[in-house]
C-alpha cells in the first residue's frame, strides 16, 4: 500500500517512516510539512493510506480530510486525545495514535489497516462484480450428505413441495430439503424466473407459452396473472 505523511514536525515524520520500515506492504512514496502541498499532491496522484498530524499551521488534519473529494484511508497520529470521538466521525479515519508511539500500538494500526482493506475488498465483490450466482455456471445440492452438482442450464424448473423444493432436469429429479425462496435467492437472474408461488423456471427452456401457462419439455407449468408481464419482458419478442 502507498502511503504519504503529513506532519510539520520532521521528527514525527521520520519516527513514523521508520517504523514502515518493519511493514515493507507499506511504502511510504511522500512525506509533507503542511496539508496545503499534500492536497495538490492527492490531485494529481493517487495513494491508499495518509498518516496525518491534526494540529498543523493554518490547515489542521480535519480541514484536510474535509478538503479531499474522496479521502483515501487515515490514520491521525498526535499527541492530543482530545479529538478521539470527532475523528471517528469520519469513515476515512482508521485508527487515531497518540504519540510517542510504542511499535506495539503501531502494529496494531496496522492490522486495523489490514482489515479495513479487506472489507473494502469484500464489498467491492458485493457491488461492483456481479453475484457468485451470475459468474458461475453451476450449484451444489446436498442429498444424503452427498454434494451433487448441477449445471444452471440443466434445470427445467424449481417446484415448491410443502417443506421440500423438486429441482427437474432433462435426466433427472432432485428433492432437496429447501423453501422456494431460499433457492430463489441464489439463482441467476439472467436464467430464472418464479412465474407462480410454486414455480421457478428456467425462460430459457420455455417451448411454448399459452393463456396462463407455459410448456417445459413435457410439462405444463402455471403462471400466475401478476407474473405473467415479467415473464413477457424476459422473452425475446420479435
Amino acid at each position: 500500500m502507498n502511503a504519504i505523511i503529513i506532519d510539520d514536525d520532521a521528527m514525527a515524520r521520520a519516527i513514523i517512516l521508520q517504523m514502515t520500515v518493519l511493514f515493507p506492504k507499506i511504502k511510504v512514496i511522500e512525506e509533507f510539512s503542511n496539508a496545503i502541498n499534500a492536497i495538490k499532491y492527492l490531485n494529481q496522484n493517487q495513494v491508499d493510506v495518509v498518516f496525518l498530524d491534526i494540529h498543523m499551521p493554518d490547515f489542521t488534519g480535519f480541514d484536510f480530510i474535509q478538503t479531499i473529494k474522496n479521502p483515501p484511508q487515515i490514520i491521525l497520529v498526535t499527541s492530543d486525545k482530545n479529538f478521539a470521538i470527532e475523528a471517528f466521525e469520519y469513515n476515512c479515519i482508521v485508527d487515531y495514535l497518540v504519540k510517542p508511539i510504542s511499535e506495539e500500538r503501531f502494529e496494531k494500526t496496522i492490522n486495523k489497516l489490514k482489515y479495513a482493506n479487506n472489507q473494502i475488498i469484500n464489498d467491492l465483490k458485493i457491488t461492483d462484480k456481479k453475484s457468485l450466482s451470475e459468474l458461475s455456471d453451476e450449484f451444489y445440492i446436498n442429498i444424503d450428505r452427498r454434494l451433487i452438482k448441477i449445471k444452471y442450464d440443466a434445470v427445467n424448473f424449481i417446484e415448491a413441495k410443502g417443506d421440500y423444493i423438486l429441482i427437474k432436469t432433462d435426466k433427472e429429479n432432485y428433492k432437496v430439503h429447501s423453501t422456494l425462496k431460499k433457492i430463489e435467492d441464489k439463482l441467476p437472474k439472467n436464467l430464472f424466473l418464479k412465474v407462480h408461488r410454486s414455480f421457478i423456471i428456467n425462460f430459457r427452456k420455455i417451448v411454448d407459452i399459452e393463456d396462463n401457462s407455459v410448456l417445459i419439455s413435457k410439462d405444463v407449468i402455471p403462471v400466475s396473472r401478476s407474473n405473467r408481464s415479467e415473464l413477457m419482458n424476459q422473452l425475446n419478442l420479435l
